[in-house]
């Protein structure tokens, strides 16, 4: 501040500028109206950084308490394991064939009790599992609070708007555990703020309201949490072990409410304004060049109500692209005008040093994740080399042989210069990281596998660029990854089972292939998994028809059950192309992605020639044998011989005209008579009645002994799930990805069965666990 005290002290006016710019911290003389000293007294201004740490604590608990569940999870899965493994361990010795003409019982293949030991006497009765593993109070406690948290909110189902372009939509709202978490905070933060007295001062010459500075303290100390549940490398899933995209709908919330505390922030300071007595004159007699009192609040303001309006879902699906280039910049150009308008004002810089200093650290934690930045990699700076395939029903495989090493259910940020320059989209890892399967790249490499549909933006254009190079064409690919995952094993679980909708069984593949290895090498708990799996056309089955045939052929005997649902047939559009429709033409844009595309290509291939001229040391047939074999080598991703695209894919050129008939059951029959090595379980003659009910739900019916059949309509969760739970085990894994709807009826019916853990049912079940994953992830 300026040094005018000896200047302003002699007149009315420079007195009241005086209480004006220090009002702040107002000291207590002798000539101070008595109304100022009683309320320092109150609420005294210069220990309001007490409100702040409000918050800090409110967070601390909710943290400490997510990390205890986590921890307590944690610890009891992986004993469970360890004494199933013990067990299977012991019991090796006598459950072996005596020859090879001895043959197991298929039915009880399964168990690990020995009835008929081959040395000493029978057991009584068999081993029970241990009940030290976990804690039945607490057991309960978890399911009654499921019971509430798993219910759904119903879905809103909105028409389509012409003048809008907006189409029929489907709108979820977040879960209740989320609405109940923000309605906590909600409540906190406005009791915080209205309970304790005074609201406001009898002038504004006494100091600014103390409900703007309690509120003001509040949202500043919300900062540091919401920048760190915005990250993707953060401190918070290191700790609890949830991933950061489902943090990230705690990061929208708190925005709203940090927006809310604003609001009550700036308020108070229109109900009793700084013009009273006279006082703004003064201040602009002396600060000419702020010609508004309120500016560095409202330079802070604005970029906040930007940040929160352009965030709402609706706004963010119609213009996403818009929404991933401007939300960071305005971002921080918020916390640089926060550091402006707060001015080091009581611990207020500290929280905003704290969210550079968590910003700055989670942009480096990140640098590990990307696949360019590890100079021991030979993918440093020039990213890693892919390869797309179309598959049936305009789906696309784009296979990246890399060196990371990832877990089931994890995804990457995918980005493609020969594609798209600035856009960089998550897309789930449908490949198991094993040594089981290794790419043909070289030791060292594992095929991650992305298989998605695309719909517009980034994945259009991905279709478009693998119709317009063929399938030798190769690209360079940056990864940003991996992330996410479930916070738990599946093969902690008794009972698995898995709901898919369309392309949500990319999210599961990983997981069955991984939790089917460990069942046979006796790492896994597991002894019944269910597959559900409802698709549109039977075409789509042919995505993961390999690992459908693993997981067929070498899961143990009648442990993996797979139900398959076609619920629709091939939509014909009026110009007689199969949805959607047709590409336009090559923009220009692809000849600039082309030419960044080979320039990647072309830094890749030196590095190569470099390391064969290393290699060869000097010998000049040695040399040219090496580089023969590379030529051969850097062919088209994978390895093996690329197929002609199916008939049915999406072609840009047709030079037949288009078949108007809806393909049937029968077609696929015929595809899959072909391939003699894996049936999908169709009946042998589908009747006129299940062609008629192809879009319409019926009663599934009843279960084979062989556990893998197909038929059309849709499943009926809540029958099916009833089914199921006659065969469940003491602990239950509910895994669903899939459309708003599926997701709706699978929740409601586990909550339903939270009952029988925290009732106490006779059954001793002791916990039913939901995983649900974001069907456009």
């Amino acid at each position: 501040m300026p040094q005018f005290p000896h200047l302003l002290a002699a007149t009315e006016p420079t007195k009241a500028f005086h209480s004006l710019v220090e009002r702040v911290d107002i000291p207590v003389i002798s000539s101070s109206p008595p109304d100022l000293d009683a309320a320092i007294k109150q609420d005294p201004w210069n220990k309001s950084g007490k409100y702040a740490l409000g918050w800090v604590y409110f967070c601390i608990i909710l943290l400490v308490f997510t990390i205890a569940i986590h921890l307590y999870h944690w610890m009891s899965d992986r004993i469970r394991r360890a004494t199933f493994k013990e067990g299977v361990a012991k019991s090796s010795a006598t459950s072996s064939p005596d020859d090879d003409y001895e043959m197991a019982n298929m039915p009880t293949n399964n168990s690990t009790h020995i009835f008929f030991p081959r040395h000493g006497p029978l057991p009584q009765q068999p081993e029970q599992e241990e009940t030290f593993l976990s804690f039945q109070p607490l057991n309960r406690l978890i399911a009654l609070l499921r019971y509430f948290f798993y219910r759904p909110l119903p879905v809103l189902r909105l028409r389509p708007v012409r003048f809008l372009r907006m189409r029929k939509r489907q709108v979820s709202f977040p879960a209740p555990g989320v609405l109940a978490l923000v309605a906590a905070a909600v409540v906190f933060v406005t009791l915080y703020c209205f309970i304790p007295q005074p609201l406001y001062y009898a002038s504004i010459q006494l100091g600014s309201p103390p409900l703007a500075i309690r509120a003001g303290m509040l949202a500043v100390a919300m900062m540091p949490w919401i920048v760190a549940l915005s990250m993707k490398a953060n401190f918070v899933t290191l700790l609890t072990g949830i991933g950061h995209q489902r943090l990230n709908v705690l990061h929208r919330w708190g925005g709203y409410i940090c927006l809310f505390l604003s609001l009550i922030h700036t308020i108070p300071f229109y109900i009793a304004p700084v013009g009273d007595q006279g006082a703004l004159t003064i201040f602009k007699s002396y600060f000419r060049e702020q010609s508004y009192i309120y500016g560095t609040g409202v330079a802070a303001l604005v970029p906040l109500i930007f940040l929160c309006v352009h965030s709402l879902p609706f706004l963010r699906a119609w213009m996403y692209e818009v929404f991933v280039a401007l939300h960071v910049p305005v971002s921080i150009v918020f916390l640089g005008m926060l550091f402006w308008h707060c001015h080091n004002y009581l611990t207020s810089w500290n929280y905003l040093w704290a969210t550079a200093a968590i910003w700055f650290t989670s942009y480096c934690a990140r640098l590990f994740f990307l696949n360019w930045t590890n100079p021991r990699r030979m993918s440093w700076l020039i990213g890693e080399e892919a390869a797309l395939t179309i598959l049936p029903e305009n789906a696309v495989k784009v296979t990246v042989p890399s060196q990371i090493r990832w877990k089931p259910g994890q995804y990457v940020y995918l980005r493609m210069p020969g594609v798209s320059v600035f856009e960089n989209h998550p897309f789930t890892i449908a490949s198991l990281c094993n040594e089981d399967f290794p790419s043909e790249y070289g030791e060292q490499y594992r095929d991650m596998i992305l298989v998605f549909r695309p719909f517009g933006g980034f994945t259009r254009k991905v279709l478009n660029a693998a119709m317009d190079n063929g399938p030798m064409h190769t690209y360079r690919a940056f990864i940003d990854g991996p992330y996410g995952g479930m916070q738990r094993e599946l093969a902690s679980f008794d009972t698995v089972v898995l709901f898919a909708g369309g392309s949500g069984i990319t999210a599961i593949v990983s997981h069955l292939l991984d939790l089917i290895k460990k069942m046979r090498d006796s790492k896994a708990v597991t002894k019944q998994v269910h597959v559900v799996w409802a698709l549109k056309r039977p075409e789509t089955m042919e995505w993961f028809e390999e690992e459908l045939r693993i997981c067929r052929e070498f899961a143990p005997p009648e442990s993996v059950h797979c139900q398959f649902f076609i619920t629709a047939a091939k939509r014909i559009g009026p110009n007689g192309f199969p949805f959607p429709p047709p590409s336009p033409h090559r923009p220009v844009s692809d000849l600039v992605h082309g030419k960044l595309d080979r320039a990647f290509q072309g830094i890749a291939s030196k590095r190569n020639s470099a390391l064969i001229r290393d290699e060869a040391g000097g010998d000049p047939e040695k040399e040219r044998e090496l580089r023969r074999e590379n030529e051969d080598g850097i062919s088209a991703l994978p390895a093996p011989t690329f197929l002609p695209p199916p008939k049915k894919a999406h072609t840009r050129r047709p030079n037949k005209p288009t078949n108007l008939a809806i393909p049937t059951l029968h077609n696929a029959q015929q595809h899959n008579a072909g391939n003699a090595s894996f049936d999908f379980g169709f009946p042998s003659t589908p009747t006129m009645l299940q062609k008629n009910l192809m879009r319409f739900a019926f009663l599934p019916t009843a279960h084979k002994k062989t556990g893998w059949h197909t038929e059309y309509g849709r499943p009926d969760i809540p029958f099916m799930l009833k089914g199921f739970e006659r065969e469940f085990g003491k602990r239950v894994c509910v895994f669903v990805c899939g459309p708003p709807s599926m997701r709706v009826d699978v929740q409601r019916c586990v909550a339903g069965m939270q009952q029988k853990v925290w009732g106490g049912g006779g059954d001793g079940r002791e916990e039913v666990y939901l995983h649900t994953e974001n069907y456009a992830i």
